[in-house]
């Protein structure tokens, strides 16, 4: 969740956080204005992708707890993996997805360059990257294949001449069709078909003769080539799982995702042409809300909303967004007992527990504010590095009268935003309120022993 009047400008609540990027290298003709890119956060959309990507992390033999599935908000069809165990998806490749199983084609071949440790020496020196700095090397690096200039490696970050100097994520075709081929062994090995994977590349098929500028970034890291079409067909038409069928459940998630994403991000115009009055489905009903909430026509969003609760009762993502749309209209007592219910079904999802937080911090009432201080110490426990997080807790901690561990989450807030100057300044303050081995002492002076390693690194 964001303030209030981000949330009319931007994607509320969909930019729970907000990591916003200005690319200030040269880029291709198509992108001459400068442009800025986001991450998105939404708890529903999160636990969609997160439902098709943990059972194929598991195929692989990894920890599905140890990968981040990060949604870039870009209208261009991409996937990437970088920085460790970080898999970033474009919302344009979600919108255009027509099933969950070509969603589920890009994961698992994404999930073939993990297993597989391609670019593995990248990948290590990233690790420690923050998000703003990966997505601007990315973005980079697709400007600099579109326009054969390296200096667009650069865009905007500061990771080292070195690492600018690579083409960041330019896969070799031998590992993209190592990674096809495991990724289709994730697939059966969840019984699921690999016809997503094929029906994905055929669309990108066509733009492979198209000049750089105008192809989607895909391409441009992941060369697509005949052969490996053809190997994929091969597999498809062999495998025992290729007539699986998607369940029930996941194209309807899948329907509610791509509805969601495009209220948010399409203009009400275009929302009300897709999804007309006459279209009844719960996927339309809810696209129609959202665009509404976002041009302040609060009554009928809310009718639509209050529609689709009676349809499907206790649904925890829509109890959330009908309380977004009451908290952006200032309306926090009504608001506080829907997200205290959606929190109630899904206690360990975070951002559900964020936002919850921020409403009872923002009824400045000091049983409330206790409350709030729980739910974000739980929150920064499954998010260590979630920086509103961090911003928020602060504020509860110095409204109940704590001022060190308030010092204490601004330096956390600071080294989950990279600046480790920062972060040594507030854990120096609050250890000057702090007893002598209390795990607050002891995790202030992690801090900022972690924070004069980065600037002796520098």
């Amino acid at each position: 969740m964001i303030n209030r009047a981000d949330a009319r400008r931007f994607l509320a609540p969909i930019l729970a956080i907000s990591l916003v990027l200005s690319l200030l290298g040269p880029v291709p003709a198509a992108q001459a204005q400068s442009r800025r890119l986001s991450l998105i956060r939404d708890a529903e959309i999160e636990a969609t992708v997160r439902s098709y990507a943990d059972p194929l992390f598991r195929a692989a033999g990894l920890d599905p707890s140890g990968i981040r599935v990060l949604l870039v908000n870009e209208d261009s069809i991409n996937a990437f993996v970088a920085g460790g165990m970080r898999l970033f998806i474009n919302t344009g490749l979600l919108m255009r997805a027509d099933t969950p199983n070509q969603v589920k084609g890009v994961i698992a071949h994404e999930t073939g360059h993990i297993a597989g440790a391609h670019l593995s020496r990248i990948q290590d020196e990233l690790k420690n990257a923050t998000i703003e700095q990966i997505i601007g090397m990315v973005l980079g690096g697709a400007a600099a294949v579109a326009s054969g200039n390296g200096g667009a490696m650069v865009a905007g970050v500061t990771l080292g001449n070195e690492i600018a100097k690579r083409n960041l994520l330019k896969y070799s075709r031998t590992q993209e069709a190592a990674a096809d081929q495991a990724g289709m062994g994730f697939l059966d090995a969840t019984k699921q078909s690999s016809r997503g994977m094929l029906e994905f590349f055929e669309k990108l098929e066509g733009q492979e003769f198209l000049l750089g500028q105008n192809q989607d970034p895909y391409l441009l890291t992941h060369p697509l080539t005949t052969d490996r079409i053809d190997s994929v067909q091969q597999h498809v038409d062999q495998s025992t799982y290729s007539e699986s069928k998607d369940p029930p459940a996941d194209i309807a998630r899948h329907e509610r995702m791509v509805a969601k994403l495009k209220g948010y991000i399409w203009p009400l115009s275009r929302v009300e042409q897709e999804f007309p009055q006459s279209d009844k489905s719960i996927g339309a009903r809810y696209a129609r809300a959202i665009a509404l909430f976002r041009v302040s026509r609060m009554p009928e969003a809310l009718q639509l909303m209050d529609s689709l609760l009676a349809d499907v009762p206790n649904d925890p993502f829509f109890q959330e967004q009908k309380a977004q749309i009451l908290f952006e209209n200032g309306k926090l007592a009504e608001a506080l007992p829907l997200y205290t219910a959606a929190f109630n079904q899904l206690p360990t999802e975070p951002l559900l527990g964020l936002e919850l937080a921020q409403v009872e911090i923002e009824m400045e009432q000091p049983e409330y504010t206790k409350s709030a201080i729980h739910h974000l110490e739980a929150v920064t426990t499954i998010e260590p590095r979630n920086a509103r997080a961090w911003y928020f807790l602060s504020v509860a901690y110095g409204r109940d009268g704590n001022l060190p561990m308030s010092a204490l989450a601004q330096a956390e807030q600071a080294m989950a935003q990279g600046n480790s100057e920062e972060a040594w300044a507030q854990a120096k303050r609050a250890l000057e309120g702090m007893e002598a081995g209390s795990p607050g002492w002891l995790k202030a002076n992690d801090i900022i022993s972690e924070a004069q390693l980065i600037k002796e690194n520098k």
